[in-house]
């Protein structure tokens, strides 16, 4: 289901009340879809809204944690950004009121370029409503986005918001006859979290997620940029320098004037982007790829500690062009 422009409050409610009604037989029969999005949403000819891509689902019994991170990162509930186990329906409740948002406003809550700043937001729960927004609507959807897993809305709580209740009929099941047993879905989902848990990201392997860099290591643990620290804030050490050939040197057949700029994006990663403002291309090409072969040996002791960050700190990390080349630096230090 995808719309270019806001639907009408009674169109939105109408969706939003089956997009509940669906949600809610899914979890009483332990399912949770944890990817609920305008993409996995089918309308049928008589505008009946049916849920699809039960591809991330888990199959868990009322009360049980979940611990994989996954999602698509604009509808994501904010426990699942943090290295935490959570509850399932609480998470697809989120995702459900990003979608009703989306409904009634025609485009996202939580919306950014920078995906670091988009987990911000979703983490804070920051967001306006757009003029037009009803009390009763923002209410409802204030209700959902509670950061807090344990005091957002549930379902049955939804059901009986009085905004939920207008016109409201409730859903049947299923449109068929056909019996579908509990057994029946267990074996379709054939213990999706337990074979999560026991695959093993493969050094040959060349792609991975950004949950899957996340839980690789506890640097790349989220939860500190959306904790807020109260009195030692601790303010990024950038800097840049500039490297010009000696004087008496310029007459030689080869120099280069570089310029390198330190930038921290981690208390123990930095990034050092080296440019060339003046010179011949050759020495500089030497120049990095000699840096690089350093960066890589000398990263090589805490690559062994870190095995399973190996494939993403041995990949190269510079970016060439006749102008300028970015490093990225994985060694254990702070730039002072």
């Amino acid at each position: 289901m995808l719309y270019a422009k806001r639907l009408s409050e009674g169109e939105a409610r109408k969706l939003f009340q089956q997009l509940i009604d669906a949600v809610d037989y899914c979890h009483n029969k332990g399912v949770y879809h944890r990817d609920l999005k305008p993409e996995n949403l089918l309308l049928t000819s008589n505008g009946n809204l049916k849920i699809s891509d039960f591809g991330l689902s888990a199959l868990r019994k009322p009360g049980d944690m979940l611990s994989t991170k996954c999602g698509s990162p604009s509808y994501v509930a904010p426990e699942l950004l943090v290295n935490k186990e959570y509850d399932g329906a609480a998470a697809d409740v989120w995702s459900c009121g990003v979608i009703l948002f989306e409904l009634l406003a025609g485009h996202l809550p939580f919306d950014d370029s920078s995906l670091m700043n988009l987990y911000k937001k979703i983490s804070r729960a920051e967001y306006k409503f757009p003029e037009w927004f009803t009390e009763n609507q923002k209410k409802l959807i204030s209700g959902i986005f509670d950061p807090n897993p344990k005091r957002r809305l549930t379902v049955p709580e939804i059901i009986e918001n009085e905004w939920f209740q207008k016109d409201y009929v409730p859903t049947c099941g299923n449109d068929s006859d056909e019996k579908i047993h509990l057994d029946d879905v267990k074996a379709a989902f054939d213990s999706i979290e337990e074979n999560v848990k026991d695959t093993k990201i493969l050094k040959s392997s060349s792609f991975i997620n950004a949950f899957q860099l996340i839980a690789m290591s506890n640097d790349l643990d989220l939860s500190g940029l959306f904790e807020e620290k109260d009195n030692n804030k601790q303010k990024t050490n950038n800097f840049k320098i500039k490297m010009h050939a000696k004087q008496g040197m310029t007459k030689c057949r080869s120099h280069v004037d570089m310029s390198a700029e330190v930038i921290e994006v981690a208390p123990t990663h930095c990034v050092v982007e080296i440019s060339r403002s003046a010179g011949e291309l050759g020495p500089y090409t030497e120049f990095c790829k000699s840096l690089t072969s350093q960066l890589i040996e000398e990263s090589g002791d805490s690559s062994q500690r870190k095995e399973s960050e190996v494939d993403c700190i041995e990949r190269k990390s510079i970016k060439e062009s006749e102008g300028s080349t970015r490093i990225n630096d994985h060694r254990d230090y702070s730039p002072s």
